[in-house]
């Protein structure tokens, strides 16, 4: 039974997973992000909670957190949404107050090897993950393995720039795929389209508008679905995957996009066998990220056949 953490910029939640990825308790509060003493205290209190409510012991802990962090030493990089949280050597602290053995990746990592292990890249050997909210995130398994690169860096799949001339973004270019795709990028498009547009308008609320038949809000969706098919047929040409496995708030309206994407990615992708690429929504719901951070114990100590099933 493994004690499951997501750390988000705005939320901690915690649970309990059994080995069959099955979410069997949940908890979640607020996260301090200046506060790093006052999270490892709501952690600890939670994961208390969840074992109790599921009337079980923890057996380890595997933790998925937002931000650039170090899997191999278990601490936290330079973090944007958690500036007290930056260099804290989390799973050394956990492992002090539990006595278990405790596992660290990147949220979207550890989503990947979710869906992988238990989801709907289930027996895909080679998959990406891909998550399309707020930001652009995601992980990539390959050949069953979670990729990492030079010094164990996870790879920042929502920054390959799509359009040099499009909107700057944080990471320093512009025109890059969550500049252009994800949900901010969205309610720009559409604002730019509609002057007398609502001024709460957020990307589900312009999905809703399409499902009415609102003109710019069709266009949003044109647009949207152009840029999500993009970035994606550059990731089919770059790792020609099994399967691509799409998850986030943007995904509840697949079907506004995802004939649009398939053609754009047909458009474009000659030279690999595009079309023997699987695209899936990803299956594990709301608690997707509290059942991956599970998964992410089971693949640092667990059995190693089991990291994609």
């Amino acid at each position: 039974m493994i004690g499951a953490v997501d750390i988000g910029g705005t939320k901690i939640a915690v649970g309990m997973v059994d080995d069959a990825g099955r979410l069997l308790s949940r908890c979640e509060t607020a996260t301090d992000p200046g506060d790093y003493a006052a999270g490892i205290e709501q952690i600890t209190r939670m994961l208390r909670k969840a074992a109790n409510e599921a009337s079980a012991e923890i057996s380890g802990i595997g933790i998925g957190s937002t931000g650039p962090v170090d899997p191999m030493r278990g601490e936290f990089g330079d973090v944007d949404f958690l500036s007290g949280w930056r260099g804290k050597k989390i799973v050394h602290d956990l492992a002090a107050i539990f006595k278990v053995s405790v596992a660290l990746e990147n949220d979207g990592d550890a989503a990947a090897l979710a869906e992988a292990g238990w989801g709907a890249g289930r027996n895909r050997s080679r998959l990406i993950y891909v998550t399309i909210g707020t930001g652009i995130g995601g992980g990539i398994i390959l050949d069953g393995k979670l990729y990492r690169g030079v010094d164990g860096a996870h790879p920042e799949i929502g920054h390959q720039v799509i359009d040099p001339a499009g909107p700057a973004c944080s990471c320093g270019f512009h025109g890059c795929w969550e500049s252009l795709a994800a949900g901010p990028a969205m309610v720009a498009a559409y604002k730019g389209r509609n002057s007398s547009h609502e001024d709460a308008v957020t990307a589900k609320r312009i999905c809703e508008l399409a499902l009415e038949g609102d003109a710019p809000a069709l266009q949003t969706i044109e647009c949207e679905a152009r840029y999500l098919g993009l970035g994606l047929a550059n990731l089919i040409n770059l790792y020609a995957p099994d399967a691509i496995v799409l998850s986030g708030s943007l995904m509840k309206s697949a079907p506004l996009f995802l004939n649009r994407v398939r053609t754009v990615i047909r458009s474009g992708c000659r030279f690999v066998p595009a079309e023997k690429t699987v695209l899936s929504l990803a299956s594990l719901g709301e608690d997707a990220n509290l059942i991956g951070a599970a998964r992410v114990w089971h693949y640092r100590f667990g059995n190693p056949q089991s990291s994609h099933g």
